[in-house]
């Protein structure tokens, strides 16, 4: 496949509706317009927001926006997080023999990129409060049915909304989320505190399945964040929940500020979700159809790449799609045929890094996992 530059007008302009507005789906609406298309995003939501507190996006994923013009502002928006991996006893860890950068990565606050990004692609080409239903797809094209009883034509639909994904349960029916055992994530973001430890304290790997810490977001604002594997019976409210799994990652000794983040956290700004997981897909896409991001790979949040992999997604769609500007079947399957294999690789590093027992393990995990992701992401 060749290389594409996102500035590149294609030879053929289509209609395309992309299904989804959050950060993947927002971003492919921006890329594919620069290119040239007419783009049509459509969110249930009645307005553009973020599930979620902040992400990381490592340098694959902030070339893109640099080619759309916005890295500058992101960079200026977010936190650097120079990873470190912590014992209960709160002893730093990494990876004998990695590098500095394979640790690194960009923590976002999710809103407001998101709101950037709605922002690049025009209001007047989103369609908020208004849900897909259905698509039919004939030999122009497809037809896209809303819960407004509005329909669209259009060349391409692209799913990008999610793992609970409605175009991806049309396209391929029983291929519904799986949620991942009993593993359950709580995180907020709040003021930062005095008393915060220079860094934050990144990733603590606890007793009971627990993992958790907090870093900044950028100069008044922190995000702390605690998951458990097997967390049994939800009892109390959610921040009750999440103390009391933050105790098997903190002590008076070992990062006490996180114990008091979460208690002064109201219930109401904390996020707590289930982890579900997108099941294997042999395909992603039909003649007219095709699915991006966490509809097509929803994956362990351990890897802190999911987005990052997902706007990968995007520059290998684009470039697919203007190496066979005339045939779309033949470029949705060079799409898949690209991400597919490379999502097998990337389970297997998600496996490895959530099976890791200590700091130790976790940190080695972590670094082949991210040193791989960014030497063989595609390149714009």
């Amino acid at each position: 496949m060749r290389r594409a530059g996102i500035a590149e007008h294609q030879g053929v302009v289509m209609r395309i509706v992309v299904v989804g507005a959050g950060l993947v789906g927002l971003t492919t609406a921006a890329v594919f317009q620069r290119a040239g298309h007419e783009v049509v995003v459509v969110e249930r939501a009645p307005e553009i927001r973020a599930v979620g507190a902040g992400i990381g996006l490592w340098q694959n994923a902030l070339q893109v926006f640099d080619h759309l013009g916005i890295g500058g502002e992101i960079r200026s928006m977010s936190h650097e997080v120079d990873t470190w991996f912590y014992t209960p006893a709160g002893e730093a860890k990494r990876a004998p023999g990695t590098a500095a950068q394979d640790y690194r990565f960009l923590l976002v606050p999710r809103p407001e990129l998101n709101a950037m990004l709605a922002g690049l692609v025009g209001d007047d080409w989103i369609r908020t409060d208004d849900a897909f239903e259905r698509f039919g797809e004939h030999d122009g094209g497809v037809t896209v049915s809303l819960s407004s009883g509005a329909t669209i034509e259009a060349a391409l639909l692209i799913g990008a909304d999610g793992v609970y994904s409605r175009v991806r349960t049309q396209l391929l029916p029983g291929t519904q989320a799986e949620r991942h055992g009993s593993h359950t994530a709580w995180r907020a973001i709040v003021p930062s505190r005095l008393d915060e430890r220079r860094g934050g304290t990144s990733l603590t790997i606890g007793t009971d399945g627990t993992r958790g810490g907090y870093t900044r977001l950028d100069d008044h604002r922190t995000m702390w964040m605690v998951n458990q594997f097997d967390t049994g019976e939800l009892v109390g409210g959610k921040r009750d929940r999440a103390l009391a799994r933050a105790r098997h990652l903190a002590s008076p000794e070992w990062q006490p500020e996180l114990l008091e983040m979460i208690a002064d956290t109201p219930d109401e700004a904390i996020l707590e979700n289930p982890i579900m997981l997108v099941p294997p897909l042999g395909t992603w896409s039909s003649r007219h159809v095709t699915l991006i991001g966490d509809a097509a790979h929803g994956l362990s949040p351990h890897l802190s790449a999911g987005g990052t992999l997902g706007i990968e997604d995007v520059i290998v769609l684009h470039a697919a799609l203007a190496e066979t500007p005339f045939h779309l079947a033949s470029a949705l399957h060079a799409y898949e045929s690209a991400r597919i294999p490379r999502f097998a690789a990337v389970r297997d590093f998600a496996s490895d890094i959530e099976h890791a027992s200590t700091a130790e393990a976790f940190a080695a995990a972590y670094a082949r996992f991210s040193h791989w992701m960014v030497t063989t992401a595609p390149v714009i």
